[in-house]
């Protein structure tokens, strides 16, 4: 069973208390002497997964509340969904205990929550985390993944017959090969700006995939299968080509930019947290 099941498959219907203040044995290593740590800046975000993984970003204006990374969902940690997280990690307790789940299975979550839990305390403060726990509505509280991103975890197409969707032309369809469950019409005029910039995209790093694929696991946009033809149409025109982005402006008279990131490369507003760091 994987991890990401451990934490979602704890049911609606079992009840545990949350222990107030830390006295938990998967928290006390974590809470000593917090306050000498790194302090997180104030423009840092951590993003956490169901299964507890997780990856920090100093300019959380970019991303949405809920990120899906590689078929993975990532919710930005508030106190709310911290105190939400430590009463999974309850649970998880209470499985182990009763041998629903392995030892080492629950050892990984425990050093996963408390490098959670010591970031937390950091940016949050204990007071804040501690008036979330008390306040928590495990029922009423919505987590990601199973809610908001529910396909991710069933989007191979023989666990689902595909939906019916629009047929793009033909001569638009990449790649022509392979099984997939979606495909997006292109505009006339994406292929076009993508031919004009595609020999210096490449010479980046950037693959044909990322630039002209239109089909996909999930319905556009969701995934990260769908490449830059997909969010072009008539209103836009493409600007700066550079490894990590194509900028995306538009023609009104506001002229907004967007950016079309390469997923395929290191992204420097991005580093992915590690266990003791």
């Amino acid at each position: 069973m994987s991890l990401l099941k451990l934490m979602m498959e704890q049911t609606a219907g079992d009840s545990i208390s949350i222990e107030v203040p830390e006295t938990e044995s998967e928290n006390q290593s974590c809470a000593e002497d917090i306050t000498t740590g790194a302090e997180t800046t104030l423009e840092a975000a951590l993003y956490v997964a169901t299964n507890l993984e997780s990856w920090e970003t100093t300019t959380p204006k970019y991303f949405a509340r809920d990120v899906s990374v590689d078929d993975t969902c990532y919710r930005l940690l508030d106190p709310d969904y911290y105190a939400w997280l430590k009463y999974k990690m309850a649970l998880a307790r209470k499985a182990a205990d009763s041998g629903r789940i392995s030892s080492s299975a629950f050892e990984t979550l425990r050093t996963r929550f408390n490098d959670i839990h010591t970031w937390a305390v950091n940016r949050f403060g204990e007071d804040a985390l501690l008036r979330a726990i008390q306040s928590l509505d495990v029922k009423a509280y919505s987590p990601p993944l199973l809610e908001t991103f529910g396909q991710i975890v069933q989007c191979c197409p023989e666990q689902a017959e595909p939906e019916k969707t629009s047929s793009p032309d033909s001569q638009n369809v990449y790649p022509k090969n392979g099984e997939w469950q979606f495909a997006h019409e292109v505009s006339p005029g994406a292929i076009p700006m993508v031919d004009a910039i595609r020999d210096h995209a490449v010479s980046l790093g950037w693959s044909e995939a990322r630039l002209y694929q239109n089909r996909g696991c999930l319905r556009f946009p969701y995934g990260q299968d769908y490449g830059l033809v997909c969010f072009l149409d008539g209103n836009v025109r493409i600007g700066e080509v550079t490894r990590q982005s194509i900028e995306i402006v538009g023609t009104t008279s506001k002229e907004n930019r967007l950016k079309f990131y390469n997923p395929d490369v290191d992204q420097p507003w991005l580093r992915t947290m590690r266990s003791g760091k």
